[in-house]
């Protein structure tokens, strides 16, 4: 069977990307189809495999400036040619599953999420934007609209990364679709010996969308220590925030640094909305507590009263509360074994039975329904 994978983008390692490195491992003869490749920022287990580019990678900056060539994404998409193919993967944040496979093949979507510029957080992306980019987006993001939903049309069989992209998947483009977790590498964090310190921890790159000023406010007030860990932190910001005596930024960190972190907080802060969310699986496989935003892909990760808690307002007042609440509870969580339980279907193994269990029921399915 020749397999294509499609990636929206190849600019750096993220969890989509962490997927797609998975995906190979299943299919290690798949050629792979981006708009942009940076191969400086690419693995080996990537690099390895032929990477065919979309015309966007020949427009100047496209390594940098990629996401603002997005409307042009649609027809570079036609120029990617499937037709030798049996089995077309998309793997969808940005556009990828708009291509065009041959009639026999079968065309399955891993969705990471819609597109959020498209639906859901259009409004916020049209309130940070500037008037140019405003002007743009009213006349294009109707018609991409458009695309979206025809070019789900194209696909098999969606697969979502959490029940919440399945809901938006439904809401969107009105299809059913099967729910895989993405692979998380949770043996690497259950051999870490948990020794709990007075500190809450926040992790991730410091994106407005994860909320870390929630988590910074909320301590801040209450009295509590947090360490901020992960990169783009403003200076000003940084210098205001630690002036309050309990604040520490570490910036970006290495793996050993992050396994630290996870063994020795008091609990993970996740305020932010994520579509899965790989960063609470990896606490919760070290053993560490996780106080969440009751929204988003947690609601599949972390298992109430037993893996962590939720708040309910996206507010620090909110969270405060539940600090109060996990302080009074603490003990309850200090036994490993819940949590290495819960985080099993999470891992790298179960992701590839499912996978490879779909494709083969799929792929057999169509098989038996064409004509001999």
């Amino acid at each position: 069977m020749k397999v294509a994978i499609v990636h929206y983008w190849l600019v750096n390692m993220r969890g989509g990307e962490k997927v797609l490195e998975a995906l190979l491992e299943l299919f290690p003869g798949a050629d792979i189809f981006t708009h942009v490749y940076d191969p400086k920022s690419m693995p080996e287990s990537i690099k390895a495999h032929k990477v065919h580019t979309s015309y966007i990678q020949k427009l100047p900056f496209a390594k940098r400036m990629y996401q603002k060539y997005m409307p042009l994404m649609p027809n570079a998409l036609s120029g990617f040619n499937l037709q030798n193919y049996d089995l077309i993967i998309s793997s969808e944040s940005g556009p990828a599953k708009g291509v065009v496979p041959n009639p026999d093949a079968y065309h399955i979507c891993y969705c990471h999420s819609p597109m959020r510029y498209l639906w859901d957080m259009y409004h916020e992306y049209f309130r940070k934007s500037n008037p140019i980019i405003r002007f743009f987006m009213k006349r294009l993001i109707p018609s991409l609209r458009l695309w979206d939903i025809c070019s789900a049309n194209m696909v098999d069989l969606f697969i979502a990364n959490s029940g919440y992209v399945a809901k938006r998947i439904r809401r969107y483009y009105n299809r059913e679709a099967e729910v895989v977790y993405p692979p998380v590498d949770v043996a690497k964090f259950i051999s870490v010996e948990r020794k709990p310190k007075d500190f809450y921890l926040f992790f991730g790159q410091l994106a407005d969308y994860k909320r870390a000023d929630i988590a910074i406010e909320a301590c801040i007030t209450s009295g509590r220590k947090l360490v901020v860990a992960g990169a783009g932190a403003r200076a000003s910001e940084k210098k205001r925030y630690e002036k309050s005596g309990g604040i520490s930024f570490t910036g970006r960190i290495s793996e050993e640094e992050m396994r630290e972190l996870y063994a020795s907080a008091r609990a993970l802060i996740f305020p932010g909305i994520e579509d899965f969310g790989i960063i609470p699986v990896e606490a919760n496989a070290a053993g560490c507590p996780v106080i969440a935003f009751r929204k988003g892909g947690v609601l599949d990760t972390i298992k109430e009263n037993v893996t962590g808690l939720f708040f309910d307002e996206q507010t620090p007042a909110s969270l405060v509360k539940a600090l109060d609440q996990f302080e009074s509870l603490e003990e309850q969580f200090r036994d490993r074994a819940p949590f290495t339980a819960h985080v099993q279907q999470f891992s790298r193994e179960v992701f590839r039975e499912k996978i490879l269990g779909i494709v083969a029921k799929t792929t057999s399915l169509e098989k038996s329904e064409r004509p001999h």
